[in-house]
């Protein structure tokens, strides 16, 4: 696989969620199976989702960092999933991967996410007019 192939699938998984109401991403191809996107993705209830993925791709997709902030239509933080490589004090079973829930960040353990689930989860909290 390529990474303008996984950029595609993004893009993809996009535009066909009936709850994404517009995003703002940027996708940076840093070589023929390495990329990184950033950006944002408003939801139809006001939410939003932020993210950043530095992905290489060959035979599977690997996520080498990622963020997947999720807030709701005031700011307030639902949840963010990542693996940035702090908490190391807090034994996770799953470290680096980890999950931040609710407005006081409460940090839990948490398995690899990946765009497309993150959407999942997204789609069963956002309140459609």
């Amino acid at each position: 696989m390529r990474i303008e192939s996984y950029f595609q699938r993004i893009r993809e998984i996009l535009d066909t969620s009936p709850f994404v109401q517009s995003s703002e991403l940027t996708f940076d191809q840093r070589s023929s199976h390495e990329g990184f996107i950033r950006g944002n993705i408003y939801f139809r209830d006001g939410s939003l989702l932020h993210l950043r993925e530095f992905i290489a791709v060959e035979i599977s997709v690997e996520r080498l960092t990622y963020v997947f902030q999720y807030m709701d239509q005031t700011g307030k933080l639902v949840f963010r999933y990542d693996n940035t490589r702090h908490h190391r004090d807090r034994n996770l079973p799953t470290y680096p991967h980890h999950k931040h829930e609710g407005e006081e960040a409460r940090i839990v353990a948490s398995a690899p996410q990946d765009l497309a689930g993150i959407l999942k989860q997204v789609e069963g909290l956002v309140r459609l007019p």
